[in-house]
């Protein structure tokens, strides 16, 4: 079988779990992140400053013929590469390849994430295109299972609905003695609204107060990283708080071998963006590291309140300080909650196993394309 793993872009650093997809399927896979799809195919004018600003012109211009030139490109690749079934990653992937997989009669699988099922902009531009892919896709797949009923809610076929959380390296991610550790906070994510990096640091700015040797550490970029440190001088924490940009895989698991413990204070952005299963919080739990988070998403689905870490409501900002500083003062729990963290992910959510059931849910609605 040869699958074509698709995204509408170029994958940002972040999105592990798609190159997962890629590699670790027992499968041919073939990647296409160009967006538009000729983007790496067409005249060299079409890849010029004036060449994109004309493409765009005819998006907005000639919207029905820009979408044919869409397909068009698609089933043009998915020909070339004798693809069998297309993996679109995320909900606007499905749509964008939606007809050419009619047109070809491949099997669609979509693959939502999170924001492609909360965003209300998201919902509202796509929400008939979605119904019309919830008749064809023979599969979609969500990573919650908050994300399940909302699909099921939006009137796709609960036959046709799957959970399947993404997975973590178990062995990268692994080797944490936070009963060991000095009394440091990880925090792993893109500076955005859904991740609440202001209410992680405000969280942590009162665990200072009771624990004056607290530290934390914060590794990810995006758009709030100013306004955090802003906020971070406001309270004069710069002796506390480090920022430390974008790092790759292994600096993040040797991160997470020192420290205490994670946090992460996700909330539903004003847009109405949810996190779905934050892979972050699997990385910690693989790692050994109690979690503290919060009621949200797919994070219940992995940590579980008192025995594998501790959790808050959204915007509870004074019980996730009184949290981290309980972890903060009381190693041996920290250790407690680490290691069941760690029992807990290496049973439910190694990347083996996650595959395993990606794959099960692609060989199950291989040939049975929904007319």
């Amino acid at each position: 079988m040869r699958i074509c793993v698709v995204r509408n872009g170029p994958l940002n650093y972040s999105e592990t779990f798609i190159r997962q997809h890629v590699t670790d399927l027992p499968a041919e896979t073939v990647l296409l992140d160009d967006w538009p799809p000729w983007a790496k195919s067409g005249s060299r004018w079409e890849r010029t400053l004036p060449g994109r600003a004309f493409s765009r012109a005819q998006r907005q211009l000639f919207p029905q013929r820009y979408e044919l030139r869409i397909t068009a490109a698609y089933v043009d690749f998915f020909k070339k590469h004798r693809i069998d079934m297309v993996l679109a990653e995320f909900g606007p992937t499905g749509v964008a390849v939606l007809r050419a997989c009619r047109q070809l009669n491949l099997p669609l699988v979509t693959h939502f994430h999170g924001y492609d099922l909360s965003e209300r902009r998201v919902l509202e531009r796509y929400a008939h295109d979605y119904s019309v892919m919830f008749k064809q896709a023979a599969a979609l797949i969500a990573v919650s299972r908050e994300m399940k009923e909302r699909l099921i809610q939006m009137g796709a076929p609960p036959e046709r609905v799957h959970y399947n959380p993404c997975g973590v390296d178990c062995e990268l991610f692994s080797g944490a003695r936070p009963s060991e550790s000095i009394a440091q906070v990880l925090a792993v994510g893109r500076f955005v609204e859904k991740k609440g990096p202001q209410l992680t640091i405000l969280a942590f700015a009162e665990v200072v107060k009771a624990c004056p040797e607290a530290r934390l550490r914060m590794i990810g970029d995006g758009p709030l990283l100013k306004e955090c440190q802003t906020l971070v001088g406001r309270r004069a924490l710069e002796h506390a708080v480090t920022f430390m940009g974008s790092q790759p895989h292994h600096v993040v698991a040797e991160e997470m071998r020192r420290a205490r413990l994670f946090a992460q204070h996700s909330i539903e952005a004003a847009s109405g963006a949810l996190e779905g299963t934050p892979v972050a919080i699997l990385e910690a739990g693989a790692s050994g590291l109690p979690v503290v988070a919060t009621y949200h998403g797919g994070i219940p689905d992995v940590v579980i309140h008192n025995q594998t870490g501790l959790l808050v409501d959204e915007r509870d900002v004074e019980g996730m300080a009184e949290h981290m500083l309980r972890l903060l003062l009381d190693p041996g729990l920290a250790g407690e909650l680490g290691q069941a963290a760690r029992e807990r992910v290496k049973k439910d959510f190694s990347s083996a196993r996650r595959i395993d059931g990606l794959w099960a849910i692609i060989k199950n609605c291989s040939g049975n394309q929904p007319n």
